[in-house]
């Protein structure tokens, strides 16, 4: 027996609900928590392929938990992105809920902004972050493990009221495909469409249950994801400080490590968290602080510090009231003459004048004797003069030494980029010897020579560190104040930790040295920031 239209609409209106909700559910579910695009996507999966701790630590977290691969992309996409921001939940496909919940409340650490000064825009930085809250990630995921099974339950749920509306749009179809040429259709499709009606109500209403449930179970997890996420933050911001601070230390500024690939850079950290000097990498840093400070000594007649005023002829100088007069015309008489006998008001100024001459050469005793913070304190004070030489664009060597056969030279051009592998092998090599001057010092002034007769270029600077004294030969000692005459480069004396007779008068460092000190207080680069000054 048929039914009539009146029916058939009624039904229509009543399944005109699922017909809606069967299109919104056809719309696919987000598997990520952190809204992004396809350059996000590309800046995780090529982190992803050059990272291998990331992937073996997506590997063991798969094997307890699920869609962590899903997790540690939101993880990374939110130290890395400019402006992250977390999907709403109704976007989220229910089995992710616990992903979303997690990364909300990692975001929502007061750690989580101090950690993104560290990590934004550099995908290196976001996937160590990654690693460091790998425990918190791990202490978060057991805290919201019923949590979890919840959300698993519900997405199953949610996915069989899916297919019940998609159920009722199919059962209304075939009805109508049934309709005769007055609207009706059979009693078995209008049936059809009750029971499918009833199905997806009663699926709807499970569905909700479930995900109610689940809500309740991260409710209940969100005190401990809390505590874990700001542990896990506060790891990963220590962290990410740390290297950075051993980067800065270390002179290798932020446009090139972005120049390194993953594991160059990654290589790179562990070295300098583990080599000999790691520990000292705080002092090298102070150095180089102080040193950026000091950089040029300053002069007389050069655009600095106002300290006054003169008189003089200097126009660029001139100070306003006197350049007034040039309005008046009765009073430019008075302007010229006071120019024609340099009697003109000028501001009086100091500044920086940079020295910009032959080389800056650092010798470096690498003795038994120097093994320990007296090296540290040396190699920290070498790399503040390396910065100097590129900052003023001259040559820098670095001369290691202990005894006459224990010599190494590193030479680092001012017109070439340095390898950052070079500066770390000459801070990090050390002989272990004894104590020989002459041969490091000849060599130095070999390198001087060379430069002179190729460059024209005298006024060098040699500085050597040292914590002994040793005996030079007369006929050693002749040649070397010939080849000071001739090439006019300086010498300065630093003496560490040294017995007072080695920088006595009439002593070999005094001799060599036309500016010789002496350093007891290894911890502290301030005696000698004149030398920054004067270099």
């Amino acid at each position: 027996m048929g039914t009539t239209v009146n029916k058939l609409r009624a039904l229509t209106r009543r399944a005109g609900r699922w017909l809606g909700l069967a299109e919104t559910l056809a719309a696919p579910k987000h598997t990520g928590a952190i809204v992004s695009d396809r350059f996000d996507t590309m800046a995780w999966r090529d982190t992803y392929d050059q990272a291998g701790a990331l992937r073996e630590l997506a590997e063991d977290l798969n094997q307890h938990y699920d869609y962590t691969a899903d997790l540690l992309e939101d993880t990374f996409l939110g130290a890395y992105k400019a402006s992250p921001q977390v999907r709403p939940t109704g976007e989220m496909d229910p089995s992710r809920a616990v992903n979303h919940q997690v990364v909300s409340t990692l975001m929502g650490s007061p750690e989580f902004a101090e950690l993104r000064r560290e990590t934004a825009g550099d995908s290196y930085a976001a996937a160590m972050a990654v690693l460091s809250q790998s425990e918190g990630l791990r202490s978060m995921l057991e805290h919201a493990k019923d949590a979890h099974d919840k959300a698993q339950a519900h997405a199953a749920a949610q996915q069989q009221a899916n297919e019940a509306a998609q159920a009722v749009a199919e059962a209304l179809q075939a009805a109508g495909e049934q309709a005769d040429d007055e609207g009706t259709v059979p009693a078995e499709q209008a049936a059809a469409v009750a029971a499918a009606i009833e199905h997806a109500e009663a699926a709807d209403t499970a569905a909700a249950a479930a995900g109610q449930s689940t809500e309740q179970a991260l409710a209940g997890a969100a005190s401990g994801l809390r505590t874990a996420a700001r542990q896990a933050m506060s790891q990963a911001v220590d962290n990410a400080r740390e290297e950075a601070a051993l980067m800065r230390a270390w002179g290798i500024g932020p446009g090139r490590l972005e120049r390194m690939d993953f594991t160059t850079r990654a290589q790179l950290a562990q070295r300098l968290r583990t080599g000999r000097l790691a520990q000292f990498a705080q002092l090298i840093g102070r150095f180089r602080q102080m040193a950026s400070g000091e950089r040029a000594r300053r002069v007389e007649n050069a655009p600095g510090e106002l300290v006054g005023i003169t008189l003089g002829d200097d126009l660029g100088r001139v100070i306003p009231s006197e350049l007034a007069q040039l309005g008046v015309p009765a009073l430019r008489p008075v302007f010229a003459s006071k120019y024609a006998e340099a009697r003109l008001m000028l501001y009086d100024s100091r500044g920086e004048q940079h020295t910009g001459q032959g080389a800056i050469i650092a010798a470096i005793d690498c003795s038994g004797s120097m093994h320990g913070q007296r090296e540290a304190w040396a190699k920290a004070c070498a790399l503040a003069l390396l910065d100097q030489a590129r900052q003023a664009k001259r040559d820098f060597v670095g001369i290691l030494f202990s005894s006459a056969e224990q010599v190494r030279t590193f030479r680092f051009p001012a017109g070439a980029p340095y390898d950052i592998a070079t500066v770390i092998e000459f801070a990090e090599h050390f002989f272990g010897g004894g104590t020989d001057f002459e041969a490091p010092l000849s060599q130095a002034v070999e390198l001087l020579d060379a430069e002179f007769n190729a460059d024209g270029r005298a006024r060098g600077d040699i500085v050597l560190i040292t914590d002994g004294n040793c005996s030079v030969h007369e006929d050693w000692m002749r040649e070397w104040n010939q080849a000071k005459a001739t090439l006019d480069f300086r010498t300065f004396g630093i003496s560490i930790g040294a017995y007072s007779h080695a920088t006595a008068p009439g002593s070999v460092l005094d001799a060599l040295c036309d500016n010789l000190r002496s350093v007891d207080d290894l911890t502290n680069p301030d005696a000698t920031t004149d030398l920054f000054r004067v270099i």
